[in-house]
């Protein structure tokens, strides 16, 4: 296993809007913080397609990628993921091509078979489209097939995107994405951050099972965390407060914005309530600098991942901010410590 300071390290943003915010000042704090991480040795930073909820402002996904490329320049930049039962395969093709011939190098492609909001926002997104969970493997084989080179008597071309080098993971909560990531040997994602039931099971499924590509020789997967570092333990878990109160409101089928942090969860929740957010966020680290290096070295020892993928939601964006610099130390063990400094 390699060790937790030659870790890649990237980080999955939502652009959360925060109770008393607004969509345009999610994707204030979103280009901020990805000019931030990049100086911080980041890897990658991903935003994820989620549709109907207020506290989401990433739908149209593709263009907030292209916003945040263009305020970055080594940072690798890219979709953690798009939803392919919303869309054409044609229509991704396009997308992720334009992007690639902006930011060539730069950009990455996670799909999930889910649809990123409840049913009716499905039937609201597809209108005729036919895509459904069911038909993922065939939508993704054709959306691959437009990024490879052009085949005598093809009718369609993806025109940006033909031929284009543009790396695409699978993401997943359950085994299914496993099985199909290895089968056709393309990296995996696992979101444990929010769905960590099926995360060790899904991981050994993937590994048995995967079968090299011309995209890529061996297993490599990467595994969602929560991270929520401060300069004490006890701040640390103030702030995480408003993750779990998050959480609690999607437990309760009631999602929301943002909110802000609260001394204690005390009276907030039922004790059932408590174990089914607990359950959800159990894949995290909470705390200060060495306690995040603790939880996060515990994660990595179980999992043996390829990369950890990192999400915060904190209600203040400095001390979001704070959190991820913190985090950079705490995987690179202090390696950081003068740029920061500096920023």
């Amino acid at each position: 296993m390699q060790p937790l300071s030659e870790t890649p390290y990237s980080v999955l943003d939502l652009s959360p809007i925060r109770q008393g915010g607004n969509a345009a000042e999610s994707f204030r704090n979103s280009f901020d913080l990805a000019q931030h991480v990049e100086r911080w040795g980041y890897t990658r930073f991903w935003v994820a397609e989620h549709h109907n909820l207020p506290g989401v402002a990433s739908a149209a996904t593709s263009v907030v990628i292209g916003h945040i490329a263009g305020g970055t320049t080594t940072l690798r930049i890219g979709a953690g993921g798009i939803m392919l039962p919303n869309h054409a395969p044609l229509v991704i093709a396009e997308q992720f091509g334009t992007l690639e011939s902006l930011y060539p190098g730069r950009i990455d492609l996670g799909l999930g078979r889910a649809p990123g909001g409840d049913q009716n926002t499905a039937r609201a997104l597809r209108r005729y489209l036919t895509g459904s969970a069911d038909t993922f493997p065939r939508d993704l084989l054709e959306l691959m097939s437009y990024f490879s080179p052009p085949q005598t008597g093809q009718a369609v071309h993806a025109v940006p995107g033909e031929g284009l080098e543009v790396p695409i993971w699978l993401l997943g909560s359950s085994d299914f994405s496993a099985t199909l990531a290895a089968e056709l040997g393309l990296p995996f994602a696992f979101a444990s951050h929010f769905a960590p039931d099926f995360l060790l099971p899904a991981l050994a499924l993937y590994r048995e099972n995967f079968k090299p590509s011309n995209r890529l020789a061996e297993p490599r997967v990467m595994v969602g965390v929560n991270v929520i570092a401060a300069d004490t333990d006890a701040e640390a878990q103030r702030l995480f407060t408003s993750l779990q109160q998050g959480a609690l409101n999607m437990v309760r089928g009631r999602p929301g914005q943002l909110p802000p942090p609260v001394e204690s969860m005390d009276g907030l929740w039922s004790s059932i309530e408590q174990a089914h957010v607990e359950q959800r966020t159990r894949v995290s680290a909470v705390g200060s600098i060495v306690t995040v290096r603790e939880r996060l070295a515990a994660i990595l020892s179980v999992t043996q991942a390829d990369e950890l993928i990192l999400t915060a939601h904190i209600y203040d964006h400095a001390a979001r901010l704070r959190s991820f610099e913190l985090a950079a130390h705490a995987m690179r063990e202090g390696r950081y410590a003068e740029s920061s400094a500096q920023s």
